[in-house]
């Protein structure tokens, strides 16, 4: 078994043999998975995870599955999840993750695409979701699902129990003894053996497919500079089709052997992560963007004095952080200061969010506002960026401890090489890398494959520079950085993020491309600030109505000037309006991992772009809303813009 030096050998070059190494490892002793069902964690050791994955392989191999396969999963963070991968792989074949949220066609594309003649689905809902696609599935032999509950007057020939594939399997290694070893020892380290489901961005997603060097050899470089130890307790909480759980869930934590945990429900996910005590969480910006919302949202409902002691802490822990950011040694009084603040506040805030235990803090996906950065660390969170694509298994670089710098994305990790691409003269560019993680290729997209791997080197996409001190500096997506018709850039990603801080801010979209200056659409985040109107007795019926309040228009208005206090020049938002609903994935508003698809807003909602430009005060709307069901409503309302002024207006900012 590879130990925590993160050494490979070369016979623990795929994932299912890792797993029958640590199996033989830890057998009984050891807890390699954990999941809270009925209120209770259920334990499964290294021994119960290999026999399970053993079974459910050999079971689907009685029931057709051959190498080259593909099997597609669909569900919430279970242990069966990890069966079915594990499973999967071991007979050659390639798991493939689809989004538990996703919708019909979303579905249906991936699992057309694939071809996948297996689906994994975790109950009901899943089991509806496939069935209700009808003839258009036509690859499909069998559906597994997990839940029984439910499912007894289901009659679809093509639905089996998960136990019942697993007792098949018994049944097929008494009939063919040895057959599972057999199987694993014929896997090979450049195998396909997993699809993870890119953003989508700018329409379908194309299906990125990894091997097993490319998912081990990325868990052991990053492991070199972000250590991780078998002692180490990991929450799975983030969808498993995401590659940054793939990384964590899957390869790290079959290359180090710590326990991966799973929460009862998506929803409990927060009270659960404060119950295990992770050691090694990774995030994407979102989840931190929340914690720090829901921080901040706490303080509002303390006590007068909690208020007051956080008030007064929380500028001492930015200036530490400030101090670890700039690489400057506290001077003594620093020092007593931020322990005496640590003491009284932000120690219980840490225990609050579960965050004890932390030691490997990082986040990845799109970049994180520097505000929120600065912000965990003034807690003591010890937080670090990952900058890397799905198509590199995720991770390229990562800031390293004593060397965290919010502008940047760190370092590139061992086996890794970054360049920039055609330069301008401040050194901006295409950011390029490669590594032995680089990806096999899209699955049936041999042309995206070519435009996106150009002789050995990935093409990201992304804007960046490297800084003095070596640093990888991502400033956007070529694509998404923005020219005021004045002639300058700006990153509307970056004022978003400032924007996003706000807990009252769940999502904004900054547009200006080829106009005087920049505006931003906003959606508020209806839980907190619906808190906020009933506490100054504000009466309201539905999201609409709330975000057209004046008074919350007001409110706003504050919160966005305070960002544009930050801002220079023409990045300034000169105008906002409240939309009129929340940007959702099943409206193609958002990817499935909560980024913007700026194309699909632009369009869907030109006309209050075009009437802000103008100068309406006031937008009338006639929409279309769509509900997951399927069925639609037709909204009337009217959107309110709020102008800013011009830019010498904008006051100052507060220490």
């Amino acid at each position: 078994m590879a130990e925590p030096s993160n050494s490979v050998p070369g016979a623990l070059d795929t994932l299912p043999r890792l797993l029958r190494a640590n199996a033989l490892k830890y057998g009984d002793g050891k807890v390699a998975l954990r999941e809270k069902e009925f209120g209770v964690w259920q334990p499964y050791t290294w021994k119960d995870y290999f026999e399970r994955v053993r079974y459910f392989c050999l079971g689907l191999v009685s029931l057709g599955l051959t190498k080259g396969d593909t099997v597609s999963i669909i569900g919430d963070n279970r242990p069966e999840w990890l069966f079915t991968e594990l499973a999967a792989q071991s007979a050659g074949a390639i798991g493939i993750g689809i989004y538990q949220d996703a919708i019909l066609k979303e579905v249906s594309y991936i699992i057309n695409l694939a071809e996948s003649k297996f689906i994994v689905a975790e109950d009901q809902e899943q089991v509806d979701k496939v069935l209700d696609m009808g003839d258009e599935l036509t690859t499909v032999k069998h559906i597994v699902y997990t839940d029984p509950r439910g499912m007894r007057k289901y009659d679809d020939p093509r639905l089996v129990y998960f136990p019942d594939v697993e007792a098949r399997g018994k049944e097929y290694e008494q009939a063919h003894p040895g057959a599972y070893d057999r199987l694993v020892d014929a896997t090979q380290a450049e195998d396909p053996t997993h699809i993870c489901i890119t953003s989508g961005t700018t329409g379908n997603p194309k299906l990125a497919v990894l091997s097993h060097r490319n998912m081990i050899s990325m868990a052991a470089n990053l492991g070199k500079v972000d250590p991780k130890r078998e002692t180490d307790e990991f929450v799975s909480f983030l969808p498993l089709p995401w590659v940054g759980e793939q990384m964590m869930s899957v390869a790290s934590g079959l290359l180090f052997g710590f326990t991966v945990n799973f929460p009862e429900e998506p929803e409990t996910a927060t009270e659960n992560i404060r119950e295990i005590g992770p050691n090694v969480l990774f995030s994407p910006p979102r989840v931190w963007e929340n914690l720090a919302a829901t921080v901040q949202v706490r303080i509002l409902d303390a006590s007068p004095l909690k208020r007051f002691l956080y008030g007064k802490c929380l500028p001492i822990g930015y200036e530490w952080a400030d101090l670890k950011f700039q690489k400057k040694t506290p001077t003594l009084a620093q020092k007593v200061r931020y322990t005496l603040a640590y003491l009284l506040v932000f120690r219980a805030l840490k225990d609050r969010i579960g965050f004890t235990r932390i030691r490997s803090a990082s986040t990845g996906g799109a970049a994180l506002g520097p505000d929120t950065f600065r912000f965990f660390h003034a807690l003591g969170v010890n937080l670090k960026q990952i900058y890397g694509q799905t198509e590199i298994f995720g991770i390229s670089c990562i800031h390293r401890d004593g060397d965290v710098n919010f502008d940047s994305v760190g370092k590139p990790i061992p086996e890794t090489e970054i360049r920039i691409d055609n330069p301008d003269p401040k050194g901006v560019g295409e950011v390029v890398s490669r590594s032995r993680a680089l990806f096999l290729g899209y699955y049936k997209a041999e042309a995206a494959t070519r435009e996106t791997i150009v002789d050995g080197w990935l093409r990201s996409g992304d804007a960046g520079y490297f800084d003095q001190n070596g640093h990888l500096v991502i400033i956007d997506r070529m694509k998404d950085i923005m020219t005021l018709r004045s002639g300058e850039r700006f990153s509307p990603q970056f004022i978003e993020n400032k924007l996003k801080f706000s807990p009252y801010i769940k999502e904004a979209v900054c547009i200006g491309q080829g106009r005087d200056f920049v505006i931003s659409l906003l959606c508020i985040d209806f839980g907190i600030v619906g808190k906020w109107a009933e506490e100054h007795r504000i009466g309201y019926t539905t999201y609409t109505d709330l975000a057209s309040k004046p008074e919350v228009y007001d409110f706003l208005e504050k919160e966005v000037r305070k960002v544009n206090a930050t801002l220079v020049g023409s990045q300034r938002i000169r105008k906002f309006a409240l939309l009129y609903k929340e940007l959702d994935a099943d409206d193609d508003e958002l990817t499935r991992t909560r980024k913007v698809r700026r194309g699909f807003v632009d369009q869907k909602y030109a006309g209050i772009i075009e009437g802000v430009y103008q100068g309406l005060a006031q937008i009338k709307i006639d929409a279309v809303i769509k509900y997951q069901d399927g069925k639609t409503s037709q909204l009337k309302t009217t959107v309110q813009v709020r102008d800013l002024g011009g830019q010498e207006e904008v006051r100052p900012a507060v220490a």
